[in-house]
């Protein structure tokens, strides 16, 4: 699975210097004054990487509309006014992790973050689920966990636990994986997983017929946020794959 890359998207002369500034921070590429504007800006947006727009909010939204599809597909979005005061996440805020994205972007520029979803400041928890195969190498766990993290904006220090069935209670590269990351690793029956199956995103008959719930990464990581706060869950990353496992992230609100 390839992780998302980033661009900073400039339209004049004061936002290509901001941009220039920002890019000596984070890993990102420039592009100043792309042509034609909205085909090029919604080639980005299809591919998938995630953009900073230094310009007005109305241009992004109108060049983007045609190309949006969910909250839970389209990638992060922010906009930076020139003056690098303001920073705004403009799509995907929770699901997308432009929240979080802006909040960093923020403080790098020591800019104020202007997030206007529900409960951006309400003690979010995060967990992980993951499901794999029988011996699966810890390389290839911990590869698949970071890159989610990356796409969905988050850092390490974020994550609460690891967790994932019963039946993998044993699994050496999962309880390798909890432990070289400093992790609570935990797992659930599948009656109890089976608690989450109205909130996942998809659901495998193949899965079901193998373990007994319709999604093991999706189900574990929205049970363990469910359990942390009390509060319903939500899904931050939809089920990510590679040949031999699965990761997916979760969140619920400490005081919803």
């Amino acid at each position: 699975m390839a992780s998302r890359t980033t661009k900073i998207i400039a339209l004049t002369e004061a936002g290509k210097n901001l941009a220039e500034r920002l890019r000596s921070t984070i890993e990102a590429e420039v592009t100043y004054k792309p042509q034609p504007f909205a085909e090029q800006v919604q080639e980005f947006f299809i591919n998938g990487e995630r953009l900073i727009f230094i310009c007005a909010t109305g241009i992004v939204m109108r060049s983007l509309a045609p190309v949006l599809q969910d909250k839970y597909q389209d990638p992060p979005v922010l906009v930076i006014d020139e003056q690098g005061q303001f920073v705004i996440p403009l799509l995907s805020g929770h699901e997308g992790g432009a929240n979080n994205w802006a909040l960093e972007v923020s403080k790098l520029l020591n800019a104020q973050p202007v997030i206007t979803t529900a409960n951006g400041y309400l003690n979010p928890v995060y967990s992980v689920g993951m499901g794999c195969e029988r011996g699966c190498p810890v390389d290839e766990l911990e590869r698949l966990l970071l890159e989610c993290l990356q796409q969905s904006g988050l850092s390490l220090d974020q994550v609460s636990s690891i967790s994932s069935i019963d039946i993998k209670a044993d699994e050496v590269g999962l309880i390798e994986l909890a432990e070289k990351l400093d992790k609570p690793y935990q797992t659930w029956d599948k009656n109890q997983l089976s608690e989450m199956e109205p909130l996942l995103s998809t659901r495998s008959e193949y899965v079901f017929n193998t373990v007994g719930v319709y999604g093991v990464a999706e189900s574990a990581a929205l049970l363990s946020a469910k359990r942390q706060t009390g509060q319903q869950p939500e899904l931050v990353l939809n089920k990510q794959k590679t040949k031999k496992a699965t990761c997916a992230i979760a969140r619920s609100y400490n005081g919803r």
